[in-house]
């Protein structure tokens, strides 16, 4: 029974404001280790509230969400619950200037979020969980928790939605759009909302835009300003959030700080969003095909069935018994007959919820070859056929017994996460009608095995009860519409009738006319029986792991778990050989090694992955990469049959010629990814002395045959050296074992220590001023990027590395509000360190439609700016961005994976420096600020005439010298409805920009435009002409437009544009190779067994 009462605590400096709180339960059913304790309270307001206290956490966060999302968006102004979102961060009453709550949590090691989802919208941070004294926080003594709480809590009290601040955040989520333009992820699923019922909110475009937000509205006379608090007036309500708190302090004192900053929010009482009246798919809108053409050269099938309502449905989630055996990858499974025939190279199969109110849909989606496109119809016809046998099967509770226990093995041995993410992530949870007990174990495990609910659920997955999907830049060829927000082009029909009855004749298939092959799974071998842990107290836990084996074929590193106790542990070999790196032919070779061997493995290591156990056969800068992690009771298993295949794999020509293809594809749609994204490669590139770029490896490519890389295998594994870290709930004995494992199996010649591969960075000379330009691939993409890497000195120097990570720490903040918030530049702005293979640096990212030479002048200004944000910074602000720093550095991993992520990092670059981030804080601690801005000064300052600087542009092939504006202004001409001008600003931005500020070509593509295909009337063709004619003179910086120029310079040097990257490499000198922090002998323990 829920109990009234009054929090006993004050708040810190405050007078408790008066207010009573029901306790819901202070039980919730944890992991086995989970060391944190919990209550769930619901203020006077009847806003609910998760309360954590977590005595180790490094990090305090909270998290709220609301039940209001892009489904409750007006349907003539798309994207407004994102906006809201948007606009919702700048300034409050209370803390009225707009980034005052990004600089208290820059300021105290903090970092926020926010996202739109359907249904709901979600506000996130953390914060330092320590005061400034370093001492335990409590009501007398609070975190910086406190203060990042009362600022978070103004913006559902009173935000004040500055007018001042509005086209900026527009502009921000119009950027955030225009990122996802060529995304497939992005366009089909809205080719998919958009071709659902438009009764029905799913329907929705989510996003917005600039038009659909403010150009569209403004132009019917819409106050959008008063648009976006009227919506926050009517959806945002205390009884509709939720909210998840965590920090170090009592839960007296943190159920005390959260009444007293959010028993105030506002309580409308408003009803939960639910939409019961309109299915997202009408029987109209189901037994379609529909073609749709990708930006990336990919194959897929996508077919959906609309499903039960799974909100109540959590205690036995009939979706993840049917997503388990169509989604199976084992023996007698979908994928497994049709990877035999060539058909596919991937399979997956689950339910996703749409809104309250409305069915869930199951997906399936299958990644086709070639072939596999050829024959997709089979491939329909073998998913039925399996779902006959489904249907004849009475539901096998043996099957939910072995997915109910891993499930409840995964929730025992459950390990923290990040904070933000766990409140994020809670605070979403609790939006769902859990008993709240369950809110962290909720639909993690299954509860109950209900045959007759599985046997509804799988009659939904009926031929007269889908669509489907086909994926592909080949199928048909031409494309009859194009959907209206992202411009995918597609066809859209019914599925003819001779194709639906042979679906009805297999869904209605017996034993005897179905293919052999299918079969459910046998029980799975992997499934994890010794789960002991021996438990140890340790007083600290140790902080490097030990050398068990050294001698000239391997080394083997091993630390046995002093800190999760889980039964888990992780494996991981790097075999060292010059052959990898040796040209860029042999890259190609060893990474289609890599993936027929993953491709062979396929079948066997899908139960091991149901029963939490994975491994990896990749590369990584050193040579071959295996990793092989989980639960350890099975994992030598694995290891075995891993090393196994690798060693006798046989390349099938059949398989090699799909991998193959595969792989080019790969490289292909590498290249059409958003340019942020790739930019990094080549950096890394241009600043080390051996490495290869995509534009190498795909040129390779053609010329490898199967014969080459079966030749090329035996040479690879014949001669190495392998340096092993074993790490987790295995001893001493059991590391040596698996070491002896890989030995015995894979028999590698040694390669001699003069042979192993060093890695080395390049030095560049003070004065240094480069540029290296590269035009993009995709001739649709509108974005330029830069990256603007300056050189600052050797990573192992840890002063070096101190007053570049502090660095980072002070300008992060400013640099994202100056360049993104205030410029709008575009929606990617970044800052931050940049560590090669041996050296250190600072970088700057933006992608953007300007240039890139103009974004690097901004860049430069806004490094100007800087001298006196440092120079005018209080010795209070110093000092909390000092703090700030040390507290991310000596941050303790969360979990296993975690700590064994930081001790390969150092194995793997050779500093073997497990203590960096104590001596990282011994360095930081002493600084000052005059020593900052004798650092600044020197390696970042523009007009420093010892700053080394290399500049890296993106060029898009599609020209953005149209601006938002310009077309903002020419659409409202048309007068066109929301949907239409969304499309024609789409559509014109391109079309315009690709005329080159050519006035003739750009009237004669408006022109065209405009008549046959918006098929506007002739009087308003003219006006929207003689508009443009106006609109195209308004160019330069003031307008948004800005042409190419040459690179900025301020220190007397002149760009050195890059053109031949051979002999600019030859001009620069390489670092000396990594050295250990100390002798690697103090390291070792190789003989008495733990």
């Amino acid at each position: 029974m829920a109990a009234a009462r009054t929090p006993s605590v004050p708040t810190a400096g405050k007078p408790l404001r008066e207010s009573s709180v029901e306790l819901v339960t202070d039980y919730l059913e944890t992991p086995s280790l989970d060391d944190r304790s919990y209550r769930v309270v619901r203020l006077s307001n009847k806003l609910e509230v998760l309360l954590v206290h977590d005595p180790q956490t490094d990090k305090a966060s909270a998290a709220m969400d609301v039940n209001v999302g892009a489904f409750s968006d007006e349907d003539d102004m798309p994207g407004m619950a994102h906006a809201v979102e948007h606009l919702l961060f700048m300034g409050t009453k209370k803390y009225p200037v707009e980034n005052e709550y990004h600089q208290y949590l820059s300021a105290h090691s903090g970092t926020s979020n926010a996202y739109t989802a359907s249904t709901s919208t979600n506000y996130h941070f953390e914060v330092s969980a320590k005061p400034s004294n370093d001492e335990e926080p409590s009501a007398a003594n609070p975190s910086p928790l406190l203060g990042a709480l009362d600022r978070f809590a103004q913006f559902f009290v009173e935000p004040l939605f500055l007018a001042n601040t509005l086209d900026r955040e527009l502009q921000a989520v119009d950027s955030e759009n225009k990122k996802n333009l060529q995304s497939d992820q992005w366009r089909l699923h809205q080719l998919e909302k958009s071709m659902s019922n438009p009764k029905h909110p799913f329907c929705h475009f989510s996003t917005g835009s600039f038009e659909t937000l403010k150009t569209i509205p403004e132009s019917r006379g819409v106050n959008v300003r008063d648009k976006f608090i009227e919506f926050y007036e009517k959806h945002y309500s205390a009884n509709l959030m939720k909210l998840c708190v965590l920090g170090r302090e009592p839960l007296d004192v943190l159920e005390s700080w959260v009444v007293d900053s959010f028993s105030v929010v506002r309580n409308k009482d408003l009803p939960l969003n639910v939409w019961p009246e309109e299915v997202p798919f009408t029987k109209e809108q189901l037994g379609v095909q529909c073609f749709a053409k990708p930006v990336m050269d990919s194959r897929e099938l996508n077919l959906t069935f609309p499903f039960l309502d799974m909100e109540l449905l959590y205690e036995v989630q009939p979706s993840r018994y049917l997503s388990h055996l169509i989604g199976h990858e084992g023996p007698g499974s979908i994928m497994a007959y049709i990877k035999s025939k060539g058909w596919a190279n991937g399979l997956s199969a689950g339910a996703w919820p749409v809104c309250p109110g409305s069915p869930s849909m199951f997906d399936v989606q299958i990644r086709l070859t070639e072939e596999g496109l050829k024959n997709y119809k089979e491939v329909v016809k073998v998913l039925f056929q399996y779902i006959a046998l489904l249907r004849e099967t009475e539901p096998q509770e043996w099957i939910f017994d072995e997915m109910k226990g891993m499930a409840d093995v995964d929730f025992k041995f459950k390990q923290k996460t990040q904070s933000y993410r766990f409140t994020s992530k809670i605070s979403s949870v609790m939006q769902k009608p859990l008993p709240r007990e369950w809110l962290l174990s909720g639909n993690s495990k299954l509860r109950k095995f209900d045959a007759k609910l599985i046997k509804e659920s799988l009659d939904c997955l009926r031929p007269d009860n889908f669509k489907m999907t086909i994926v592909s830049r080949d199928v048909p060829g031409t494309w009859e519409k194009k959907e209206k927000w992202y411009g995918t082009e597609y066809t859209v029909e019914k599925i003819p009738a001779d194709f639906m009855e042979e679906l009805e004749e297999a869904a209605a298939s017996s034993a005897n006319e179905r293919i052999t092959n299918l079969h459910i799974p046998h029980k799975n071998q992997f499934i994890p029986t010794k789960l002991e842990v021996e438990k140890k107290e340790v007083k600290v836990p140790a902080p490097a792991p030990h050398i068990v084996r050294n001698d000239p074929l391997v080394r083997t590193w091993y630390k046995k778990d002093d800190t999760f106790w889980v039964p888990k542990a992780n494996l991981i070999v790097s075999c060292k050989s010059p052959l990898v790196y040796a040209t860029a032919e042999n890259t190609v070779k060893s990474r289609l090694f890599t993936d027929l061997v993953r491709d062979a493995l396929e079948e066997y290591s899908y139960d091991a992955e149901l029963a939490g156990l994975q491994y990896s056969v990749s590369l990584d800068s050193r040579g071959l990469f295996i990793e092989v992690s989980g639960y350890n009771d099975k994992l030598p298993v694995l290891l075995e049959q891993v090393l196994i295949t690798m060693r006798d794999l046989e390349v099938r020509t059949d398989r090699f010629t799909i991998i193959k293809e595969r792989l080019t594809r790969a490289y292909r749609n590498w290249e059409l990814q958003s340019p942020w994204t790739q930019i990094g490669d080549y950096t890394g590139w241009l600043t080390s002395e051996h490495d290869h770029v995509i534009d190498e490896l795909e040129a390779e490519l053609p010329a490898i045959t199967a014969e080459a890389v079966s030749r090329f295998r035996k040479e690879l594994l014949g001669q190495m050296h392998m340096e092993l870290y074993v790490h987790g709930n295995l001893y001493k004995e059991d590391a040596l074992k698996l070491t002896d494992m890989i030995e015995s199996t894979l028999k590698p010649r040694v390669l001699p220590k003069v042979q192993w591969p060093i890695q080395r960075s390049l030095i560049f000379p003070p004065g240094s001023n480069y540029v290296w330009k590269k035009t993009l691939k995709d001739p649709a993409n509108v974005n330029h990027c830069i990256e603007y890497w300056l050189y600052i000195g050797d990573k192992a120097d840890h002063q070096i590395r101190a007053k570049t990570m502090l660095l980072d720490q002070i300008i992060h903040e400013p640099c994202f509000d100056q360049l993104r918030t205030k410029e709008q530049l575009g929606y990617i702005v970044y800052s931050g360190v940049r560590a090669g293979a041996t050296t250190y640096g600072f970088r700057f990212i933006i992608q953007s439609e300007k240039t890139a030479s103009y974004l690097e002048t901004r860049i430069e200004a806004f490094l100007e700016s800087m001298t006196k944000i440092l120079e005018t910074m209080s010795d209070t602000d110093f000092e909390n961005n000092k703090r700030s720093l040390i507290v991310k550095r000596l941050e303790k991993p969360k979990h296993l994976d975690q700590e064994t992520g930081r001790h390969w990092s150092q194995i793997h670059s050779e500093y073997y420096d497990f203590e960096a981030a104590n001596k990282d804080v011994d360095q930081i601690k002493p600084l000052t600020k005059a020593d900052m801005l004798e650092f600044f000064n020197h390696y970042v300052h523009p007009s420093s005439p010892a700053r080394a600087k290399l500049a890296v542009y993106f060029v898009a092939q599609a020209k953005s010298d149209v601006t938002t504006k310009q077309i903002s202004e020419l659409v409202k001409t048309l007068q066109l409805d929301s949907v239409s001008s969304a499309q024609a600003a789409t559509d014109l931005q391109a079309r315009l920009s690709a005329a080159g500020h050519d006035e003739e070509k750009e009237i004669e593509g408006l022109t065209t435009y405009l008549l046959h295909e918006l098929k506007v009337p002739e009087n308003k063709i003219e006006a929207a002409t003689e508009a443009w004619k106006g609109l195209h003179t308004q160019t330069g910086e003031a307008n948004g437009v800005v042409k190419d120029a040459e690179p900025p310079t301020s220190n007397g040097t002149t760009a050195t544009v890059i053109e031949d990257v051979r002999g600019f490499k030859a001009g620069l000198a390489a670092s000396a190779g990594a050295k250990p922090a100390k002798d690697l002998s103090e390291y070792e323990e190789l003989d008495a067994k733990l």
